[in-house]
């Protein structure tokens, strides 16, 4: 019965598996604890004899770090532990017909312990926990014939509020942390998928929303936008003269170069490959054409350790967001046609439709 404090959340890795048992061990102790004053005062109220008692401190003092030891020892600590936790279940199970079926003490040890099993998220370990515990009252119900006593006396009520308080607030104050848990891992799942991870910038497909966003934008009504095409001029020959690793240092840095060159308003993102895309906001296209001649000068000013002889250059089409773009399509359309236009001048330069 690995009653309150859990921290078991389902086991995803090797080491959280391996490393399951520790998490319960103070969590059992704990709980233990805690439902041994309850069974204890239920004892007391029924004159229980001592072997009870001698029962009672073996079971709820002695047995969590029987159980820590056997796990640790157990060539799978995962399994060994689950199987813990089964035990945790039988034991409540002997105690309910123990305890003459005191009401209060038994559905609250019950209850407790079933649910804590539903918190581990182990599939199905509340169902067969549950199975062993019903069995071994019934079990020990038809050997000893306990008369049932339902009737709780205040001290058992007393007794049995710690057990509950304590589930009650562990158990909410883990959830809350799993909730925080939970909303930070999916805002970095979030960024992982708007970010693309070897330059920094936005990833392709969230580019393309803000694109939009832009595009309708401008086309109700809004601020100007300009789209930047932007092509590291003879790539494959770096590659191919290079190598790959150099390769991907140079889209790292010419990344990095875009990345320091926009405003916190635009968007800059990796288009594909060797091509990158950038959304100039609130600016009309000379301010834009202003940004892009300085990411040209920048790019070529780049020297890498690894390649000491390289040295780069780019081309960027440009094209201002028009009401008569239907879509998306024909924006970057435009835009790549004054990036063609750039490469035909010789590229190293930046050109615009007006250009083409």
């Amino acid at each position: 019965m690995r009653l309150p404090m859990s921290q078991s959340i389902a086991p995803v890795t090797p080491v959280t598996r391996a490393s399951f048992y520790r998490l319960v061990y103070p969590a059992r102790v704990l709980g233990m604890a805690l439902a041994g004053l309850a069974v204890g005062s239920v004892l007391f109220e029924q004159g229980g004899g001592a072997w009870l008692w001698a029962l009672l401190v073996s079971t709820f003092l002695f047995w969590p770090h029987l159980a820590y030891l056997h796990a640790r020892y157990s060539p799978d600590r995962y399994a060994a532990e689950k199987r813990n936790l089964l035990i945790d279940s039988l034991f409540v199970g002997v105690w309910i017909p123990l305890m003459h079926f005191n009401l209060l003490a038994s559905a609250v040890l019950a209850i407790v312990t079933t649910f804590d099993k539903v918190y581990t998220l182990i599939r199905r370990l509340w169902l067969h926990a549950l199975i062993v515990l019903i069995s071994a009252a019934a079990l020990v119900g038809l050997l000893v014939r306990p008369t049932m006593q339902l009737h709780s006396p205040i001290l058992v009520e007393l007794c049995v509020l710690p057990l509950v308080f304590v589930y009650t607030w562990v158990n909410t104050y883990r959830g809350a942390r799993l909730m925080r848990t939970i909303a930070r891992q999916n805002w970095q799942l979030t960024e992982l998928r708007r970010t693309d991870s070897q330059t920094g910038l936005q990833s392709r497909d969230h580019w393309i929303e803000r694109a939009i966003q832009s595009l309708q934008t401008m086309q109700s009504g809004g601020s100007p936008a300009t789209l930047l095409l932007i092509d590291i001029d003879h790539f494959k020959s770096v590659n191919d003269s290079c190598g790959h690793t150099v390769g991907d240092e140079v889209i790292s840095a010419v990344g990095a170069v875009i990345l320091a060159s926009v405003r916190s308003e635009d968007s800059a993102g990796r288009y594909g490959g060797d091509e990158f895309a950038v959304i100039v906001s609130q600016a009309d296209a000379e301010s834009a054409r202003a940004i892009a001649e300085r990411m040209c000068a920048q790019i070529e000013q780049l020297r890498f350790a690894s390649a000491p002889q390289l040295r780069l250059s780019s081309s960027i089409g440009l094209a201002v967001a028009q009401p008569g773009h239907a879509d998306l399509r024909a924006w970057i359309n435009a835009a790549d046609h004054a990036l063609y236009r750039a490469k035909h001048l010789g590229r190293n330069q930046v050109a615009d439709v007006a250009d083409a």
